[in-house]
């Protein structure tokens, strides 16, 4: 093994993790949206989501409505 190839793998792990907070972000805006939400409230989740990606989740999971 090569040491270059060795320092990609923490970056390749950072670029999944960005690209689950994108995806999951976007599922929370569409679900909002689905759901029957305002477009600024939606927008307001997908923002929070992508800033506070754990926390901001487990709070729209919460307030969402059933």
């Amino acid at each position: 093994m090569d040491i270059g190839f060795l320092s990609i793998i923490p970056l390749l792990f950072i670029l999944f993790l960005n690209v689950i907070n994108i995806l999951i972000s976007v599922w929370a805006y569409r679900d909002s949206r689905r759901r029957g939400n305002s477009k600024e409230f939606s927008v307001v989740v997908l923002i929070a989501l992508l800033f506070f990606p754990i926390i901001g989740l487990i709070v729209y999971l919460v307030i969402r409505n059933d």
